[in-house]
């Protein structure tokens, strides 16, 4: 079997593939391109700043603009691996992107000639050297190329994973859920050992050391992923899934005149030997009813002749791809509404960070970098995932009849309300941290405040319990609800409600500054108003929520009817399986 080829023809070995034996080497490679994500995600604002000489509003919004590409250009991976390659390959191709940008990187930090003289420890009235045109081309050059690489690791690998168990077995609903439940726990385990180990090494060792690590993490990922090659089943690009959503708008704009049947019957859907061996088909809904005019029969060609069995032509479409596309629209809603969410974890991880620079970081004798404080969260989800899988889905299982426990929106519910309290609670101890540097007239003191830096995981463990209820109910929602064509695609769109959150953020810094005055214009926290800003997010978080609340109650779960062929006495007939 190559490297894009699925295993069509050779149903005895694929019945041998895929399961949680596969699944292991997708935990394997997750787990180690996420130590260097996350290691980069928590600490490049402190390299920015403190090496690159940035500005520290400069500083935060490289950063998130630079998370923000790396999840919009998911979109891409996504859809080379639904049209041209195999998730397989998708990975392997982009985890070398993601190598090349990392040595670069490294290759920077190492030679100080290639960076400006960093300026450190230096009050905040004091200005240092920016960095010139050939080293910023250096940087963004590697940050850019590590934002490529990552997004095609991050759209294809989930499905990939996912792609290892059956849906349509009756226990494939609960074997996806715990798919995806195991994945956010080979993620964060990684996390924990980028944001502690790889943190501590740029911290006390070098940066370059630390991209170096981040380098050799990557690479024995793709080797990770490759080792598994032979165990996995693979997807077979069927074509580009974008071609069947633009056929059927065409199709319904060609048709707008036709009026509609209410009878689903006389909507053209394929039942023969057309769909293969075994079809997803989906039931007609009521929803965008102006699109069920791409399947009309009648319509017709140029040349006057019929297109009733013009399969994916720009005429006639199935009762499938339309109800694809309607599917489409409907999860459009449910990934504007969770940026907000994305927007405020962005600024937990840079305003956070720097707040933990002006705290005491001691804890038994150990000084701990500022950039490891997400540790906190990290070892909460640590525990609490397989409490959620091993307990509280079993639990809700027998409630609620659903194989998941709960639905993947209630799941995104819960965390929208955790991410409200996070914000809430980020905005009192800011509070109390102002009040502090007030006291001990510290408000200009470089030196850290005496208050323990340990006061922010309180934030930031409420933030991580969300993030592991709305990060995995997004997946396991856009790949389960997706069409069989674009599964890598949808988990795409999932990481996009993360790009979208982190491009906001920065615009939302910059409006806030001009509207408040200059809540955040400061390079001192102790008087800028942090803690006004964390009331804003809260009170903007409830709004969102409540438009979730609106998105979810319209959104209509897809209906399927799984067709097999059926021999009879030679003749092929499609029945329901």
């Amino acid at each position: 079997m190559g490297i894009c080829g699925g295993f069509k023809g050779q149903p005895k070995q694929a019945a041998r593939l895929g399961g949680n034996r596969a699944a292991l080497f997708v935990y394997a490679t997750e787990g180690l391109e996420n130590m260097s994500f996350v290691a980069n995600a928590v600490s490049l604002v402190t390299y920015f700043y403190g090496y690159m000489n940035l500005s520290l509003t400069k500083s935060a919004t490289t950063l998130t603009n630079f998370m923000g590409t790396a999840f919009i250009l998911t979109l891409v991976g996504g859809f080379i691996s639904d049209t041209y390659w195999s998730r397989f390959k998708t990975c392997v191709v982009f985890g070398f992107i993601e190598l090349l940008g990392l040595g670069l990187l490294t290759v920077q930090a190492h030679f100080h000639q290639l960076r400006p003289f960093p300026c450190q420890n230096v009050t905040p009235d004091q200005t240092c050297e920016a960095a010139d045109t050939n080293q910023l081309a250096i940087l963004y050059t590697g940050l850019y190329l590590i934002a490529l690489g990552t997004s095609g690791v991050k759209s294809a690998l989930p499905a990939l994973g996912a792609d290892q168990f059956d849906e349509k077995d009756p226990n494939g609903g609960a074997q996806l859920s715990s798919f995806f439940n195991w994945f956010l726990f080979s993620l964060t385990i990684g996390a924990i050992f980028g944001v502690t180990i790889v943190v501590w090494i740029s911290s006390n060792r070098g940066w370059d050391l630390a991209f170096a690590l981040c380098t050799m993490a990557v690479f024995f990922a793709v080797v990770f992923v490759c080792m598994g090659k032979s165990l996995y089943r693979n997807n077979v690009p069927k074509g580009s899934p974008l071609l069947s959503i633009l056929q059927v708008l065409v199709a319904a704009t060609k048709n707008r005149k036709l009026p509609i049947p209410e009878n689903a019957d006389e909507l053209h859907e394929i039942h023969d030997k057309e769909a293969g061996e075994q079809n997803e088909i989906l039931q007609r809904t009521d929803q965008f009813r102006f699109l069920d005019r791409a399947a009309i029969f009648g319509a017709t060609t140029a040349d006057g002749s019929s297109t009733s069995k013009a399969h994916g032509s720009w005429n006639l479409c199935t009762v499938t791809q339309v109800e694809e596309t309607k599917h489409l629209i409907r999860m459009l809603p449910i990934i504007f509404s969770t940026v907000f969410m994305n927007t405020c974890m962005a600024q937990l991880q840079t305003f956070s960070i720097q707040q933990s620079n002006t705290m005491d970081t001691h804890i038994l004798g150990f000084k701990i970098p500022g950039p490891s404080i997400p540790v906190i969260p990290l070892l909460f989800m640590f525990f609490l995932i397989p409490i959620y899988e091993r307990v509280f889905v079993p639990i809700a299982r027998k409630f609620t009849g659903i194989p998941t426990g709960i639905r993947h929106l209630q799941r995104i519910a819960v965390g929208l309300v955790l991410s409200v309290i996070s914000m809430a609670v980020a905005a009192l101890i800011e509070t109390r941290r102002k009040s502090v540097a007030i006291e001990h007239n510290m408000v200009d003191s470089i030196e850290p405040l005496p208050m323990s830096v340990f006061w922010l995981g309180l934030q930031y463990a409420i933030f991580g319990a969300a993030d592991m209820f709305t990060l995995v109910g997004l997946l396991e929602f856009f790949y389960a609800e997706s069409a069989a064509g674009m599964k890598s695609l949808s988990t795409a769109i999932s990481w996009c409600s993360m790009a979208f959150g982190y491009f906001l953020s920065s615009m939302v810094v910059e409006v806030v500054n001009k509207v408040s005055g200059g809540w955040l214009a400061s390079n001192n926290l102790n008087r800028d108003k942090l803690n006004y800003f964390y009331w804003l997010l809260a009170g903007l978080s409830v709004l969102n929520f409540v438009a979730y609340l609106i998105c979810a109650s319209w959104y209509k779960y897809k209906k399927v009817e799984v067709f097999k062929q059926r021999d009879l006495n030679g003749k092929v007939e499609m029945v329901k399986a």
